[in-house]
């Protein structure tokens, strides 16, 4: 669990101040006008001027904020994500766990395509997206797969990976 440290300061014949630390020094600056516009900023550090990001009316920064909080969305941790071209070829992202079987093979060794029918495009590694990748191209765990093909084939494809 993150600990966010906020500070809060009056700021008389104008509303009020907050301060949310970033984390890597910098701080994130909301000052609240009893008018109800809202001024964003962001300071670099302790020492350096603020930077004016935007600003915002009463309604708009309400409506921001209910989407800030997630009062429309909740992001899950999704274990798979598919996404339908056509009407039965799929493209799936595929988290490779530490235990699967493919863990340090490299494609060519893995026979993937041969045994699920699906092929990889791509994999993407922490920051890195090796696209397009060849039969030499290594499998670590962590990984997510960028698999596709038929709906059977990207099934057994994550079954084979996962153990799902």
């Amino acid at each position: 669990m993150t600990v966010v440290t906020v500070y809060e300061s009056d700021l008389p014949g104008v509303g009020k101040k907050h301060e949310v630390e970033l984390g890597d020094g910098a701080r994130l600056i909301i000052v609240t006008h009893n008018t109800g516009k809202r001024e964003v900023f962001r300071r670099e550090s302790v020492d350096s001027d603020s930077e004016k990001l935007f600003e915002l009316d009463d309604k708009l920064a309400r409506q921001v904020g209910t989407l800030l909080e997630g009062a429309y969305f909740q992001p899950v941790e999704p274990t798979r994500i598919e996404t339908l071209l056509g009407d039965s070829t799929l493209i799936e992202w595929v988290e490779v766990g530490a235990d699967a079987d493919v863990v340090g093979k490299t494609l060519g060794e893995s026979n993937l395509r041969q045994a699920t029918g699906a092929s990889v495009i791509a994999i993407e590694r922490d920051d890195e997206v090796i696209a397009s990748p060849g039969g030499d191209a290594m499998v670590e765990a962590g990984d997510t797969l960028v698999v596709i093909g038929p709906r059977e084939a990207c099934r057994n494809f994550v079954e084979l990976v996962t153990g799902a």
